[in-house]
């Protein structure tokens, strides 16, 4: 099996590590090979782990030499989004500002708890400055390259968790989700990735960026390994004060329920678009699949974008305020410039965005009322040139970075939960769809996601670079 782990799933790979057909030190030994053979050509990883992760992978051994549990995910390697407390080391958040700063005492809860599931940390994984961003082009670490065409991105903030699953270095990966920073890098490498309901994973131990909307997720190549980190990574954390308790069934046990029953619908108006083609026949393809033709419209959602885009910039710069005046040319460029509107941002503007977003969900507990998931696009066009200044947006040459997230915004605005679901194109690149449910009702997405995966309509296959 040595040599197709960079194909393995992390159910396959963990069924092997507990049938003694490999052990989990092959195993690691394995992806520290893929990082070192393919991370030249991707910048997505910022540290390797090797010690750590060697004896992680000599500890499951010997639980399994004992007879012990290894847990579920024994013996898969995951790598972790760079602003997740890592025990011993200090936590960048993409800066070079934390470079000095004390290392972290312990590890993030969630990656306690995929540890307690058996995984092995290999590393850490490049980010947008502060997770400000989509595009993964970091000022001080360089920009991570997407593996299914290295001229292109990887999308952001959360670039490097995404192409590391593309590129099979990983077959899991962790990122942080305020405005599309999961979604967008999940669509743009061909991936799953999980934005869950605000609060239903603990952030503890991740630095956040704005802390109403931060959320912490997933990314796989199968809806199962997306399914088994999710539940490794419930229930309820004292030390995140928004934490909320295991969902009351685990949703990789309710893959195989099909979508009798679930009512389905299209995100219409402004998730429409005659320059987004790629988009549009992604979501049609995927309404085909599940027989969907029920059309809804979301309540303002340019204006949830709107509002989302102050709520973020204001908690943003005020979080890093005191960095701003103090040391202001140690920030990325583009993120300073954003930071320091935020921070200037009329309390006025903050007020009102508030209000509205109490209207907005208000307004989408009655559409989840009748519906239970909605299909939108992910990304108005699959992956953009590094470097990259515009995409064609409503008739309009607009801003590439600003704009990549125009349909998961108005989404993850009100804490819903969403899963990109990567769309089949045999030799074109990859684009997403995302499942969009109501607050907890991930078990929804999973259900639609796992049916569509079954007959062929969304896969990951790895990247050949």
């Amino acid at each position: 099996m040595t040599a197709a782990l960079g194909n393995a799933s992390a159910f396959e790979i963990a069924a092997a590590v507990k049938e003694r057909s490999i052990s989990a030190a092959e195993v690691t030994r394995s992806a520290l090979a893929r990082i070192s053979a393919l991370n030249p050509k991707l910048n997505c990883f910022t540290r390797v782990l090797t010690e750590r992760a060697e004896a992680e992978a000599h500890a499951i051994d010997r639980k399994i030499t004992l007879r012990q549990d290894p847990g579920p995910l024994a013996g898969v390697p995951f790598a972790v989004k760079d602003l997740f407390d890592v025990r011993g080391i200090p936590t960048l958040a993409g800066s070079t500002i934390r470079a000095n700063a004390p290392a972290a005492q312990q590890d993030a809860t969630a990656i306690t708890s995929l540890n307690q599931a058996g995984a092995i940390l290999v590393g850490t994984l490049n980010m947008d400055e502060f997770a400000y961003g989509f595009v993964t082009e970091n000022h001080h670490y360089g920009p991570t390259h997407n593996p299914h065409d290295l001229q292109r991105s990887a999308g952001g903030s959360s670039g490097g968790s995404a192409a590391a699953v593309a590129a099979g270095i990983t077959p899991l990966s962790l990122g942080t989700d305020t405005n599309g920073s999961i979604r967008v890098p999940a669509s743009f490498c061909g991936v799953f990735g999980l934005k869950p309901t605000y609060g239903r994973l603990s952030r503890e131990g991740a630095f956040l960026f704005a802390a109403s909307l931060d959320t912490i997720g997933p990314f796989a190549r199968t809806v199962k390994d997306l399914a088994t980190a999710f539940d490794a990574m419930q229930g309820h954390d004292a030390a995140d004060p928004v934490s909320t308790a295991r969902g009351p069934e685990p949703v990789a046990n309710q893959l195989d329920r099909g979508i009798q029953g679930l009512r389905i619908a299209i995100a219409g108006g402004y998730f429409v678009d005659v320059e987004a083609a790629d988009a549009n026949h992604a979501v049609a393809a995927i309404a085909r699949a599940l027989n969907v033709t029920d059309v809804v419209d979301l309540p303002d959602p340019a204006r949830a974008r709107a509002a989302a885009f102050i709520i973020t910039a204001a908690e943003g710069g005020h979080h890093h305020l005191s960095d701003l005046r103090s040391q202001p040319g140690k920030f990325d460029p583009n993120t300073r410039t954003r930071l320091i509107a935020g921070a200037l941002a009329p309390s006025a503007w903050v007020l009102y965005a508030q209000r509205f977003r109490s209207w907005y969900r208000l307004e989408m507990a009655k559409i989840f009322a009748r519906v239970d998931v909605i299909i939108a696009p992910s990304t108005p066009c699959p992956a953009v040139h590094i470097g990259q200044k515009t995409i064609r947006w409503h008739g309009a040459e607009v801003p590439a970075r600003a704009n990549l997230g125009v349909f998961t915004q108005p989404v993850s605005f009100v804490g819903l939960p969403v899963l990109n679901v990567p769309v089949a194109r045999p030799d074109k690149l990859p684009i997403g769809v995302q499942l969009i449910a109501a607050p907890y009702n991930e078990a929804a997405l999973f259900r639609v996601a796992g049916l569509l995966e079954a007959n062929r309509a969304v896969s990951a296959p790895v990247a050949s670079i």
